[in-house]
Parts: structure tokens; C-alpha cells; sequence
């Protein structure tokens, strides 16, 4: 897949004021999660001022989605303030919410501001991406198993676990990722776009000190809500560092958090999620 198709998966027809249609990638066989958050933000943004950037969002994944589905986007109109405006979004399949989500949006205001340092990385340049780990590491992997998705979308990964023999690690993990195209100046379009990758990592972190995968047969897993800020403008188009840590699991339950910073250092984004991973018997 390549970034214009990836854009165009984001993208969602309006056929109503208030009702958008989204469309899916064959794969893969489940709707990957940061796709219908980053297809809800799209939605609510367009229903809501230009004057107005969302801020903050929170989403809960209530079933898996079918790829082959179309999905429709119900967006509520429940709040429009001085400063902040609120949306409320289903986005549903046959009729049955898969996902719903908050979000908040603020007209930008001059004040205060601090914030917490980037901690130590490589720069992206030393870090080698995706598409090079598993075009090297190819012949390791059975057959039929797949790279992750999200190759358009460049990902260099500082903390890389082994998929098929994962070693228990300290449960934090560093990537840096960026579109890989120039974009055009639309902040909402970048939000769109952090919004999609944010939801990439955060399970995996949770498994880390554990000998355990998201890509093993005998572990069934699922993210099950998200929660997502944006604190400052960024552009997706450059490098990003997403620096995530998991406080801890508990109950077949990982709770994980990431902080999103730009090469320069400026915190940009911040994000929770709590996931699913069950381990099944295989006998």
C-alpha cells in the first residue's frame, strides 16, 4: 500500500451533515484499529470550525471490523462552546457500533507552557526501518505471515523484539516514523495521520517483559480503549520519536502510555491505552 491509498483509506465520504462512509484495506483480515480512530477524527474535524483543532479524543474498541464492510461514521453534534467544541462518533457495521469515540476541539489560545524533555534516542537515520528488518529477515518467517501495514508510513524501530522468540524485555520500546511524502499544510490531515500510527505499539510495549508476541498463535489480543492528546503543531511528514511505556499488566490487561515528540525535542502529542492479551492453550 502505498501513501496515496493510505490517505484515501483515511479519507471518509460525507453523505450527510452529520454521516460520513469509510472504506478498508483487504488486510488486514481485522480492521486495524488506528485506521476507524483515525477515520472518526476525520469525520468530527470536518463537522466543526476550521478555527478549531482537536486536542483530545478518547475511543473505545467495542468489536472487531470487516475489512470487506463499508463502515458508517454517526457523528453527534452534542457541544458547540465559545472555546471548545465536543463530538461525539459511532462508527458502525450492519447496523452495530464497532467503535465510539470522543473528541474535543479548542480555537487556539496564547498562554502558559511547559514541558517534559525528550528522552535519549538515535537519531532516525541510525535506526533501520520495517521494510528493511523483514526484507532481511524474511526467510525466518513462516509463511503467510505478514510484515506489519504500515509501510507507507516509514517506521524505524530503536527497541526491535524478535517476533517468533520474543525475549522478556523492560516494558518501554522507542520508534521513530514519518510519511515518507511531502503533505500538504492541512493540520488536520497531520492529525488524522498521528492519530492512525498512535494506535501502533502500545499493546506490544505491554507484552515486553513477558516471552510473549502479538504475532504468536496461542496469544489472542485486542486493543480496548485509546485515548489520545495533541498539545502542539506537528507536521507527520517529519520524523517523529514515539517513546511508550507500559506502568503495568494485570489480568490478561496492559495498561500503556506514549509520548510523541519532533527530532527538535518539542512535545507534540501524548497517548494511554489499555489492551487485551490472553494467552490460549494450544494443545
Amino acid at each position: 500500500m502505498d501513501i496515496n491509498k493510505l490517505l484515501n483509506y483515511l479519507h471518509v465520504e460525507q453523505i450527510d451533515k452529520y454521516v460520513f462512509v469509510g472504506q478498508s484495506p483487504a488486510r488486514p483480515s481485522r480492521i486495524f484499529g488506528g485506521q476507524v480512530l483515525a477515520q472518526c477524527l476525520n469525520a468530527a474535524s470536518r463537522t466543526v470550525g476550521e478555527d478549531r483543532l482537536a486536542h483530545s479524543l478518547h475511543a473505545y474498541f467495542l468489536r472487531p471490523g470487516n475489512p470487506k464492510k463499508q463502515i458508517l461514521f454517526e457523528v453527534d453534534p452534542i457541544r458547540d462552546g465559545g472555546s471548545f467544541t465536543t463530538r461525539r462518533i459511532i462508527a458502525k457495521q450492519d447496523g452495530i457500533p464497532i467503535f465510539n469515540m470522543s473528541a474535543s476541539f479548542h480555537q487556539f489560545e496564547e498562554g502558559y507552557s511547559h514541558q517534559m524533555d525528550m528522552p535519549e534516542a538515535p537519531m532516525p537515520e541510525d535506526v533501520e526501518t520495517d521494510e528493511e528488518y523483514w526484507a532481511k529477515n524474511a526467510h525466518r518467517f513462516p509463511e503467510g505471515m505478514r510484515p506489519p501495514n504500515h509501510f507507507p508510513i516509514e517506521r524505524r524501530n530503536v527497541h526491535r523484539r524478535d517476533y517468533l522468540d520474543p525475549k522478556p524485555l523492560p516494558p518501554h520500546q522507542q520508534f521513530w516514523f514519518r510519511v515518507a511524502q511531502e503533505l500538504p499544510e492541512d493540520p488536520r490531515l497531520h492529525q488524522v495521520l498521528l492519530a492512525y500510527i498512535s494506535d501502533y505499539g502500545l499493546l506490544g510495549t505491554a507484552m515486553y517483559p513477558h516471552p510473549y508476541s502479538p504475532a504468536m498463535p496461542e496469544v489472542q489480543c485486542a486493543s480496548l480503549d485509546h485515548g489520545l492528546w495533541f498539545h502542539r503543531p506537528f507536521r507527520a511528514d517529519e520524523y517523529i520519536l514515539a517513546d511508550m511505556d507500559s506502568p503495568s499488566a494485570n489480568g490478561n490487561r496492559g495498561f500503556s502510555r506514549g509520548s510523541f515528540y519532533t527530532r527538535d525535542g518539542v512535545l507534540i502529542a501524548s497517548s494511554v491505552q489499555e489492551s487485551l492479551a490472553r494467552i490460549r492453550s494450544t494443545d
